[in-house]
């Protein structure tokens, strides 16, 4: 396994997903994505994953006037301004390969282990 957890360190969903792994004895490497933002190729991955951009926008995100920016942006131009408005993903991303979970997802986690 190959666990990813993109997350912040003030993010409690964040850690609770490292505790899950670490609780279950899975290495994880976690990145917090205050000081190295996603790059385009690893968000890219992570909407293929996942089949949705909207997926991994926070409804909740504090900067109100980013988050209205990219809900009206065109389709085509959502990716790129979500790229340089990181602050706007749902924490904890998690990446196993290529596969993909927003959000604590205990439940997928857990079909990952088992296909260990």
């Amino acid at each position: 396994m190959n666990i990813q957890i993109f997350g912040s360190t003030k993010s409690f969903d964040t850690k609770k997903a490292e505790r899950f792994f670490k609780e279950r004895n899975i290495k994880v490497q976690v990145i917090n994505i205050k000081e190295k933002p996603m790059s385009k190729g690893e968000l890219t991955s992570v909407v293929n994953a996942l089949g949705d951009l909207d997926k991994i926008i926070d409804p909740k995100a504090k900067d109100k006037n980013a988050l209205a920016l990219i809900k009206y942006s065109p389709d085509e131009t959502k990716f790129e301004k979500l790229l340089d408005s990181q602050q706007l993903l749902k924490l904890p991303i998690v990446r196993n390969k290529q596969r993909a979970t927003v959000g604590v997802d205990e439940k997928t986690w857990a079909a990952w282990i088992e296909e260990k």
